[in-house]
């Protein structure tokens, strides 16, 4: 659940305090960013339709099966 996953890494960027710890806590809320934004929350509406179509959601969760779907990874 993407609103799970943002609530997690929102925290998790809370505890980034160190002065080694800025890169990692920057690439993350860029993640964040991606995850808040029109675009991946379409692609998400548009796998979860085209999943339970295929009823891919039983056996492999929806961000790896998205990627997927957009980069053509090999059938089992």
């Amino acid at each position: 659940d993407t609103d799970r996953a943002l609530v997690l890494l929102e925290e998790y960027c809370k505890k980034l305090r160190k002065p080694e710890e800025q890169q990692l806590k920057k690439a993350i809320r860029k993640v964040m960013g991606i995850f808040k934004s029109s675009l991946f929350q379409a692609l998400l509406d548009i796998f979860k339709k085209k999943a339970t179509r295929h009823e891919t959601t039983s056996h492999t969760s929806l961000p790896a099966a998205l990627a997927c779907d957009v980069l053509g990874c090999p059938k089992d």
